[in-house]
């Protein structure tokens, strides 16, 4: 079995070389203000990007352009990033190290800012790992950080600098937008996504909603129907006396079950949580030299794991992915028909996996499963009980 995983994963590999890079259709304006097409290796950046990758046709070779030679960048039809020279507070928002002072410490950077919202008035979002700022400028009024900042009273309490809320209702107002709205905003994505949106409206601006554009891409959660055949084995022995150690050939088996995937929402909806509950049965009999053994082994298998996604297109994707396996046995026994029963005890084990998607909706997968012990609570017998499977899937949504 393992020798099949490994030959299944060095395909992978071969394949995935070829086909992970995804260059997509976009555009850069240079510092002398000139737009160029071209094909940007979209990765679906989590953290503001300080370069990237791309190639004027399909066939050229792959270039990199830093921030500093360019002025714009984009992929058409999804995401836009500007640079710009502003001044920004890079005040920790962890609870353990937050700062005594209420005010911003700003400090001049440039940096590349994801447009989230363009109009009259427009938004930007600048991540990088835990920090997170939001941005704006007007017909006005030039680019500034809307500013919220937690720090640590005196008293050893949480304060809270909003002055976002401020600036919106000194900058940025509009009439359907009340001051007690205004004071219930909150410095997330989707509070101040709407309240830019609904400004532009309300000039008789139609603003550009980049992240509207970019919800429409990303499928988060995925339930799937999966069922597989299944090639196990099962060894058992006896510490004290090996009259009845038995190794149990390779079983054919059925399971059946459902994946429930939340996908994370960057790097291009590579990275993804799966959760399969399955249940699986294992039956089988042997005559040994002293006795009648017989197996019923059945139980619910929670794999939990991650997953990543390599695409070759627009339908087809591969994947790897390792899950924790916990085992809930059913009234599951080992028969001796001349001695003592023994009742299955499962312990925990680890799966692998890699397999294909099509057109998100069909799937294959070839998962291999590391020794579990099925007699645990015997101090006297040992057992080692593997899996090979096969797994069919389809995605109800």
């Amino acid at each position: 079995m393992k020798k099949q995983l490994l030959c299944l994963l060095m395909f992978v590999i071969g394949l995935v070389s070829y086909g992970q890079i995804n260059f997509e259709k976009g555009y850069y304006v240079n510092n002398a203000n000139q737009k160029i097409y071209c094909l940007i290796k979209n990765i679906d950046w989590n953290n503001n990007p300080t370069a990237f990758e791309y190639k004027v046709s399909d066939t050229a070779e792959i270039e990199e352009v830093e921030m500093r030679s360019i002025k714009e960048f984009g992929i058409i039809g999804r995401s836009k990033y500007v640079r710009k020279e502003v001044d920004m507070d890079r005040s920790t928002n962890n609870l353990y190290r937050l700062s005594h002072d209420r005010e911003p410490k700003f400090k001049k950077e440039t940096l590349f800012l994801k447009v989230l919202v363009q109009g009259k008035a427009s938004l930007y979002v600048y991540k990088e790992r835990d920090l997170r700022r939001y941005f704006y400028n007007t017909e006005e009024k030039p680019i500034e950080q809307l500013v919220y900042k937690r720090y640590q009273k005196s008293n050893n309490e949480i304060g809270t600098n909003s002055r976002f809320k401020n600036q919106l209702w000194n900058n940025v107002q509009y009439a359907s937008m009340t001051q007690n709205s205004v004071k219930k905003l909150r410095y997330i994505h989707g509070d101040l996504i709407n309240y830019f949106v609904g400004y532009n409206e309300s000039r008789g601006d139609a603003p550009i909603n980049y992240a509207k554009k970019a919800k429409k891409d990303k499928d988060l959660f995925n339930l799937t129907i999966r069922a597989g055949v299944r090639n196990a084995t099962l060894d058992i022995s006896n510490v004290v006396s090996n009259l009845r150690d038995t190794n149990f050939d390779n079983q054919q088996t059925f399971s059946v079950g459902a994946e429930v995937e939340f996908v994370m929402p960057f790097n291009k909806n590579k990275w993804s949580v799966i959760m399969e509950p399955t249940y699986q049965y294992f039956s089988v009999e042997k005559t040994i030299a002293v006795d009648q053994v017989e197996v019923e082994y059945t139980s619910i298998e929670l794999p939990i794991g991650i997953r990543h996604y390599f695409f070759l297109n627009d339908h087809s994707k591969l994947f790897l992915n390792a899950s924790f396996v916990t085992d809930f046995d059913m009234n599951s026994k080992v028969v001796f028909e001349n001695s003592e029963d023994l009742e299955i005890r499962t312990t925990n084990n680890l799966a692998l996996g890699v397999g294909y998607k099509f057109k998100n909706r069909y799937s294959i997968e070839a998962r291999y499963q590391t020794k579990r012990e099925v007699l645990s609570q015997f101090a006297s017998w040992n057992s080692n009980y593997r899996s090979f499977s096969i797994l069919l899937g389809y995605s109800i949504f």
